[in-house]
Order: structure tokens, then sequence, then C-alpha cells
């Protein structure tokens, strides 16, 4: 390891790390923030690379890691300024295949570890496809340890060659994954209101508008709700490129669904919701299941992934695009509220099983520790 000017407190030089964000999602975004927090309070330097706009929303720096403005992109300049960043580090974490990528390429010719986590599978149809897949094989064969956050995302890595795959331990931190707390309670009334769903069952559904979403499917089956009383409302916190086509099926189908927009109060929507929804082709350690079984709502969600790995018995599974499934799924837990119950108190043990904040970040610093111990053969 590069010789460095104090020592850390565990007597060691102290160690460096660079993480590497792409556009950075809100899962790998949070975590990175968690993991530069936990890692600066363990006497680790940490540099966040990762484009100006992260950093505002995030505050890597405020959680004590300097941060390097680096633009989500793989073109010459971008790659030279994160080979500068890394010049000095003892390893590279990279977050995401993106950001993976172009830290293979900043650190070709260099003999530092990479370390990537896959939060989840980047996804799209055709050529860009196949491209995708080219990338998954250059990052997964040159990565020192790639770390997935569901066995399914481990079993891909090893697939395309990784020398050393393991299941990552990722928290979800920050407020939104505790329980709703006093205040939450008190503005649910207020939000539904807002939304439009008092006297009626609210259906939350949270994530970018994109075909890999499954809101196609979802629309499909809210057809069977409009005939219930009260009617359900669906409402979809995300933006995204299907607005359009998912706005006019709305309005001519006259669908009881909501397209709230980008949202940053899903905290107390998931409070003020009777059941949360999550109708994907393909999840890893989703987010929003987390979140809704840490807040004690029901969850209806698809057995894709990574999903029945991370809630067990926790919540009812529905095979992908089968709207009569979810339709029904759905109609039978209003109609249930024992079955609800017993949800939300198996949600909240199978959430105590979850790692913690300390739990991740010790995890990656065995990583790191493995990967930067001299060799005894040395």
């Amino acid at each position: 390891m590069t010789p460095a000017s104090s020592p850390s407190p565990r007597g060691r030089p102290l160690l460096r790390t660079v993480q590497v964000l792409g556009g950075g999602n809100a899962c790998s975004s949070a975590h990175v923030r968690s993991l530069a927090a936990g890692l600066v309070a363990r006497g680790v330097k940490v540099t966040v690379c990762a484009p100006y706009e992260a950093d505002h929303a995030y505050d890597f720096t405020g959680a004590g890691a300097d941060h390097v403005a680096v633009p989500r992109s793989s073109d010459p300049v971008s790659v030279a300024a994160l080979r500068a960043a890394c010049a000095n580090a003892d390893v590279v974490h990279a977050h995401g295949l993106h950001a993976s990528f172009r830290a293979v390429l900043a650190l070709s010719g260099r003999r530092t570890p990479l370390v990537v986590t896959w939060h989840d599978r980047a996804y799209a149809e055709g050529p860009r496809a196949q491209l995708l897949r080219l990338l998954e094989r250059r990052v997964a064969r040159t990565a020192s340890v790639v770390l997935g956050t569901s066995s399914v995302l481990v079993d891909v890595a090893r697939r395309t060659g990784a020398r050393d795959a393991r299941l990552a331990a990722v928290s979800v931190p920050g407020s939104r994954s505790a329980a709703p707390d006093e205040e939450a309670e008190r503005r649910r009334p207020k939000v539904r209101a807002e939304l439009g769903a008092t006297g009626r069952p609210l259906l939350l559904a949270v994530g970018s508008l994109d075909r890999h979403r499954g809101y196609d499917r979802l629309l499909d089956a809210s057809r069977a709700w409009r005939s219930l009383d009260p009617a359900p409302l669906v409402a979809i916190a995300g933006e995204g490129p299907l607005r359009p086509e998912l706005q006019r099926r709305i309005e001519d189908e006259g669908l009881p669904v909501r397209l709230l927009g980008r949202r940053d109060d899903v905290g107390e929507l998931l409070a003020a919701a009777d059941l949360a929804l999550l109708p994907s082709r393909w999840e890893s350690r989703s987010v929003l299941a987390q979140e809704a079984l840490h807040a004690r709502v029901p969850l209806v969600a698809t057995d894709v992934g990574g999903i029945r790995e991370l809630v067990g018995d926790a919540a009812e599974l529905v095979p992908y695009g089968d709207a009569a499934a979810l339709a029904a799924r759905v109609v039978a837990l209003l109609g249930d509220p024992g079955r609800c119950e017993r949800l939300r108190h198996k949600g909240a043990r199978q959430a105590a099983t979850w790692p913690s904040e300390d739990e991740t970040v010790a995890q990656v610093l065995s990583v790191y520790d493995e990967l930067t111990q001299p060799s005894p053969w040395l």
C-alpha cells in the first residue's frame, strides 16, 4: 500500500479510497453517502467522484468525504479526470455498471484494486442490450471483487467471468427507512386528501416511468379496480419517458391512476398508503420493497430478480406481466384486513434481518483490507 502522511486510528497507514458514481440513482447514491460517512468515521480517507449535481443532492462533503466533479461520461476528458482523481488511491470502488466501466478505463495500466458494486442490472432492449452485456463482461473480468446486492447479480457476475463475486451487505440509509413516526401519521389524512384518496384505498408505486417498471401492466390491472366501491386510487411517484403514453391511457380509459411526477416525500406517501405495489420486470434489492416493509405497509410485488430473497414471505408475490393476478391479489388484500395486519408484522420481522449501515461499512472495509494487505510471500 502506498505510504500515507498520517496513521489511521487502527495504527495502519491511512487507507485512501475513491468511490465512483455515474449519474447515481437514489439507491446507489444514498449507499455511497452512507458508506462514505462510515468509512470516514473509521479513519479512511474518502474521495467521491460523481457529477456535481450528485454531491449537491447527497452532500458527500457533509459526510466528511472530498468530492471531485466528474461528468457521467466515458469520453477521454472525463476518463482522464477520473484517472487523476484515482492516482493516489489504495482502492477504487465503483457503483453501477457505467461507473464501473469508466473506472476500468481510468485504471488501465495500474495495479490499483477495483471493487465494484452492482446495485441493479442495467436494462435495455435491442442492440443496446448487447452493448450492456459486453460492458458487464469487461467489468466483471477486470474487477478484483464484484459485490452484488442480490444472489441473482452475484450469479450474473460469476457467469460473466468475475474472479471474485460476493453478496453485498447493503442497508437502506436515512429516515425514509424508518417506521412511520408520529408526524407522518398526523399528516396521513392531509396527504391522502391532497392525492384525492379520502374515503378510498390508496395504492402506491414508486420508480422511474420506464418500460421495465411494468407500469403498463399496472394500468391493465387497475381496470379491475374501477368496479370496486370505493375504487382504489393508484398513485405513481416517478418521472420518465413513458409519461405521455401512460397519461394518455389513464385519460382515454378512465383509469383510477395518478402520475405524481418526481417526489422527495416518499416516506410520507408510504405512511399514507394502504398498499405498496412493485410491478417491475426486474428488481435486485428494491428500495421501495425495503421501505414498504420498514414502514409496515403491505407489499404486492412481482416475483422477479432478488425480490423473493429480499422479502421472504413478508409480501404477496405475483408473476411478472400477469395483470389479472396482480389485480386479484390487490382485491383480496383490500378485503382481508387480517391478512394485511399479518403482512405488517412479517414485514417488520423481515426488515430486522437486513444489514445495518454499520454492518454494510464493516463488510466493505473488510474487502478493502483483504485487497491492500501485503502478501506474505513478498
